[in-house]
């Protein structure tokens, strides 16, 4: 007789076997699908297509910001400086008076010339009747002329000296320095005051030789100072050294800054971009849209829910623009995010295409099938 316990344990066994290599078929045929090579994920990309407008082409180049025009005023004559009228900052036109010195002594020596001219004048004019009448000589005569023409000198070059003692800007701008003080006793030749004129100022570039045929006076600048954020200044190409140092292979372009609201300042350092071609109406793309590979320069365009390699010719850029000559055109979707995984023929999932209207619909479906 067969007990209930016996039979049981023969029946589990087999029902556990039948199991596991059903389980083995099932992964082998998992592990064939795979092998057979079964459809790749589909990528997800973002796409755009160019944009057209002009693009130029740009020289830049660093440079710090200078006065055209300033001036060492200097004492031309020695005192004691009695009024200063000025201060550093404020702004002076030519000719106006700075400060003073003290002047007694200079004016004295000029009243003292003056009145020697004046006699010697007096006699000049008994002296000439007595010619006319032939009592004196014609050499006699010139000698009392002479003279009378050195003390005209000796006048005049006193009352000179004693304008002197009114220290005057020599050209208008803006009082830099001031190296003197009331009181300060000063001796002939010693500085008084540094005047920077503001306008223009200019930038001096130092641009390697090889750019000399691409420059020219009259070209369009523009400049930034990163002491002044994102404010643009315009400018323009004053001036082209005709030579080329031959110690740095360099050529000075010197351009003209206009700085209507008078944030500029001699000593800030600028970023000077010359413009000195234009393409019109040029086919753009981002740059970070290209790939280099094999030493190509190319775009993925999507066609039908894969990724083509693209090669392109490119030309000018600007900024994160670029120009592309040849090898696109306006209607080519390609890939501007997500690029970096591609492959030629790879599928990709677009998920952003405006441009495309319902075609994104069909390649997002096409992909995800």
């Amino acid at each position: 007789m067969i007990k209930q316990g016996d039979t049981m344990v023969p029946l589990l066994t087999a029902l556990v076997a039948t199991l596991f290599l059903a389980g083995c078929d099932g992964g082998a045929g998992a592990a064939g699908k795979v092998e057979d090579g079964g459809d790749e994920p589909a990528i997800p990309v973002e796409v755009t297509t160019a944009t057209r407008g002009d693009i130029f082409a740009v020289y830049s180049g660093t440079a710090p910001i200078e006065a055209f025009a300033e001036a060492q005023v200097v004492a031309k004559v020695g005192g004691e400086v009695l009024e200063i009228l000025v201060e550093e900052g404020q702004v002076v036109s030519a000719g106006q008076v700075l400060a003073r010195l003290d002047g007694e002594r200079l004016r004295f020596e000029m009243q003292q010339a003056q009145a020697n001219l004046r006699k010697l004048e007096r006699d000049y004019g008994r002296n000439l009747d007595l010619k006319e009448r032939g009592i004196i000589s014609q050499g006699d005569f010139e000698k009392i002329l002479y003279e009378m023409e050195a003390l005209r000198a000796s006048f005049e070059l006193a009352e000179l000296e004693l304008g002197y003692t009114e220290i005057r800007a020599p050209i208008a701008g803006v009082v830099a320095q001031r190296f003197i003080k009331v009181g300060n006793t000063l001796p002939l030749n010693a500085p008084t005051f540094h005047i920077t004129s503001l306008e223009p100022l200019v930038a001096y570039l130092h641009v390697p030789e090889r750019e000399y045929r691409n420059l020219q006076a009259g070209q369009a600048a523009t400049l930034r100072v990163d002491a002044l954020g994102d404010v643009t200044f315009t400018g323009v190409v004053a001036r082209i050294s005709p030579v080329v140092d031959p110690d740095t292979g360099t050529f000075k372009v010197t351009v003209e800054v206009d700085d209507a609201t008078g944030r500029l300042r001699p000593g800030m350092f600028g970023r000077v971009d010359i413009v000195y071609d234009t393409h019109v109406n040029a086919l753009q793309i981002p740059r970070s849209a290209i790939v280099e590979e094999g030493g190509e320069t190319l775009v993925y365009v999507v066609e039908e829910g894969k990724a083509h390699r693209r090669p392109i010719s490119t030309g000018y850029t600007n900024g994160s623009r670029i120009e592309v000559i040849d090898g696109l055109s306006d209607a080519d979707r390609f890939v501007l995010v997500g690029q970096a995984g591609l492959k030629e023929g790879s599928r990709v999932s677009v998920i952003n295409d405006t441009a495309a209207g319902d075609a994104t619909v069909t390649d997002a479906s096409a992909a995800v099938l």
